[in-house]
């Protein structure tokens, strides 16, 4: 998918919403099989519940690798019905040596045909390379995290002042184009995302942290936006497991809505 198909999209929809399928098995509402086929019917439910009122999903890979061959299966399916209007995200963190990520790129891209993977860049340019070398395909690169472990590296300074996770933005963006590459953001780290913005104001940004975990749509919104727009803003457990009921699918479906009425209101009142 191109920059400008997601624009476009965006724009269209007036949403950046990305529904993340972090599927956890045990989780699964009351009548759903805890099985491959429980997994696949939860899934399919919520992409024909939701897909209105977003524009990506992102399907987190440890969800489903978990359940072994079984899950690759139930992933493989879930990508299956996602309808090609939207932007695809595997949130696998893959990181490695040039072969190695030659071989999750292929994975990724050609096996299961995900528009864009989430990468780790602590080993550098040659393990990020490989992803980039996909026409239309997107890499997507660990900038700034929410969790607490981040300032263990990402928020140490550097020698020249820079913090380090500066220095990846600022190293990484200069690899490929912003019709290439994206960057984790966390919505809990909204107050750095002017400062951000500076170093990439043409890159997507794709931030989690909306929702469960109590980021701030309405700042993530007025300090990460750019002209494009250029954010895809995730919200996984707030929308999947609004219900643990047999109304599931109608309760995500209400929750995603929300989240679309609220972004369309931020970008009217920009």
């Amino acid at each position: 998918m191109t920059k400008q198909y997601l624009v476009d999209q965006i724009i269209a929809k007036q949403s950046y919403l990305c529904v993340g399928l972090d599927t956890d098995i045990e989780k699964l509402p009351a009548g759903i099989p805890k099985t491959k086929q429980g997994v696949i019917a939860f899934n399919k439910a919520i992409i024909d519940a939701t897909a209105p009122y977003c524009v990506s999903y992102k399907v987190n890979t440890a969800f489903y690798e978990s359940q072994g061959i079984a899950g690759w299966e139930a992933m493989e399916e879930t990508l299956a019905h996602i309808p090609s209007t939207h932007f695809t995200i595997a949130d696998a963190k893959r990181g490695d040596i040039g072969n190695t990520s030659s071989q999750y790129a292929k994975t990724f891209f050609e096996v299961l045909p995900f528009d864009a993977i989430t990468v780790a860049p602590y080993m550098g340019k040659d393990s990020i390379d490989p992803f980039l070398a996909y026409q239309n395909k997107w890499t997507i690169v660990l900038g700034l995290t929410s969790n607490p472990g981040s300032q263990n590296f990402e928020q140490q300074k550097l020698a020249n002042g820079q913090f380090l996770f500066e220095s990846v933005l600022e190293q990484v963006s200069s690899w490929a184009s912003a019709e290439q590459l994206m960057f984790v953001v966390g919505a809990t780290k909204a107050a750095d995302l002017a400062a951000i913005r500076k170093i990439i104001p043409e890159h997507f940004l794709l931030v989690p942290g909306v929702g469960a975990q109590g980021g701030s749509l309405e700042d993530v919104t007025k300090y990460g936006k750019n002209n494009d727009i250029g954010l895809l803003v995730n919200a996984s457990r707030a929308v999947i497991f609004a219900s643990s009921g047999n109304d599931f699918a109608e309760a995500a479906a209400i929750a995603a809505k929300g989240y679309a009425n609220d972004m369309k209101i931020l970008l009217e009142n920009k």
